[in-house]
C-alpha cells in the first residue's frame, strides 16, 4: 500500500510540474502563419519577428508610413547601412519598438514589440499596415 501511494505521489508530482511549466511558458513562444506573402510570423517573449520580402531601405519606409498612418508620436528613430530602430508612443501611451536588419538585398528581419509584454492584436495591426505600404 505505501509503495501505491509513493507511485500516486510522484505522478501528481510530475504532472503538477508539467502544469506549472506549460502555464510560464505559454506567453513566451507561439508562431503563427502570417498573412498575404505566406511569411510566418513568429511571437518570441512578447515580440512579434517576421521577415519581409523586401529591401532594407524599401523597408525602413514602409515602417515610416505606416506610424505616420496610424497617427503614433515617433519618439526616436536610429539608423545606419544595416539596421534601423523607430520608437514611438499610441495615444494611450504604449512604447512600441520597430526593429529593422538587413539580411539580403531583399529581405529584412522585422521586430515589433508593444509595450513590455507584448499586444499581439496591436502588432499585427501595425505589421499588416506596414505590409500594405511595401
Amino acid at each position: 500500500m505505501k509503495t501505491n501511494t509513493s507511485s500516486r505521489l510522484s505522478l501528481l508530482l510530475v504532472l503538477g510540474s508539467a502544469c506549472a511549466t506549460l502555464t510560464l511558458n505559454s506567453g513566451c513562444l507561439a508562431v503563427a502563419a502570417g498573412a498575404g506573402a505566406g511569411a510566418t510570423v513568429a511571437y518570441v517573449r512578447g515580440d512579434l519577428d517576421t521577415t519581409l520580402n523586401a529591401g532594407y531601405e524599401r523597408s525602413v519606409r514602409a515602417v515610416d508610413a505606416a506610424v505616420n498612418q496610424l497617427q503614433f508620436a515617433k519618439v526616436s528613430e536610429n539608423k545606419d547601412a544595416l539596421q534601423a530602430i523607430i520608437i514611438a508612443r499610441n495615444a494611450a501611451d504604449k512604447k512600441i519598438e520597430l526593429r529593422l536588419d538587413k539580411l539580403a538585398d531583399d529581405a529584412t528581419k522585422l521586430k515589433i514589440r508593444v509595450g513590455t509584454f507584448g499586444d499581439d492584436v496591436l502588432q499585427v495591426t501595425i505589421l499588416e499596415k506596414i505590409k500594405a505600404n511595401l
